[in-house]
C-alpha cells in the first residue's frame, strides 16, 4: 500500500520565519478569552440559582436579581413578576450568545490567525469552522453582535420605565448602526468573492 503524498515542507529564511512565528503572541490573548467565558458561566449559574430560589420565596435572591436587572418599582416586590421573569432570562439568554460569540472568536481566530485545530472528520466540529476565513468570521461576528445588541434592547424597552428617553433613543440608533454595518460588511465581502472569481 503507497505512502499518502505528503507536502514538501518549506524551508524560510530566518526572518520570515521568526515573523510568521509570531502568531504565537496571539495565544495568550485566546486564552484570556478562555478564563472571560469561565467567568460569563460562573455568573449564567448564579443567576440562574438566584432565579430559582427566587422562585421558591427567597427575598434575597429576589433583590439580588432586581439589582442586577436595573428594575426599579413603585411598589416594593415581594414575590417574582413576569417582568422581572422576562427580564432575567433574557440576561441569561445575552449571556449565552455572548460565550457563543466567545467561541467563535476564540476557535475561528485561532484557526484562522495562529494554527490549524485538525478538526476535519470530527463529529464536533461546527459546520462554520469547514470554510472559515478573515471575511466569514467577520460576517458571523457582526452577526453574533447584531443578536446580542438586539436582546440588549429589548431589555431595555421592557424596562422602559426605568430608562431616559435619550438612553432609549440612543441605544435603538446604535443598534440600527450594527445592522447597517452588518449588511456593508456582508456586501463588501460578497462583492470581493465575486470579483476573485474566474470570468
Amino acid at each position: 500500500m503507497s505512502d499518502p503524498v505528503r507536502p514538501e515542507r518549506i524551508t524560510m529564511r530566518p526572518l520570515p520565519r521568526f515573523i510568521f512565528a509570531s502568531r504565537w503572541l496571539q495565544l495568550p490573548l485566546y486564552i484570556g478569552l478562555i478564563a472571560a467565558q469561565g467567568v460569563y458561566v460562573y455568573h449564567f449559574l448564579v443567576e440562574l440559582v438566584h432565579l430559582i430560589e427566587a422562585v421558591f420565596g427567597s427575598q434575597a435572591a429576589l433583590q439580588a436579581l432586581v439589582t442586577s436587572i436595573g428594575y426599579k418599582s413603585d411598589v416594593p416586590l415581594t414575590a417574582l413578576n413576569e417582568t422581572v421573569i422576562m427580564l432575567v432570562v433574557l440576561a441569561l439568554i445575552d449571556v449565552v450568545m455572548i460565550s457563543n460569540l466567545l467561541i467563535m472568536v476564540i476557535v475561528g481566530g485561532y484557526e484562522t490567525f495562529v494554527s490549524r485545530m485538525a478538526l476535519e472528520g470530527h463529529p464536533d466540529q461546527p459546520e462554520w469552522l469547514s470554510h472559515v476565513n478573515a471575511s466569514v468570521l467577520k460576517v458571523k461576528l457582526a452577526t453574533a453582535i447584531i443578536g446580542i445588541s438586539s436582546i440588549h434592547l429589548l431589555k431595555t424597552f421592557i424596562n422602559a420605565a426605568n430608562y431616559d428617553t435619550k438612553v432609549l433613543l440612543w441605544q435603538t440608533v446604535i443598534h440600527v448602526t450594527f445592522l447597517l454595518s452588518a449588511l456593508a460588511i456582508a456586501l463588501t465581502d460578497r462583492l470581493m468573492s465575486h470579483s476573485s472569481q474566474p470570468h
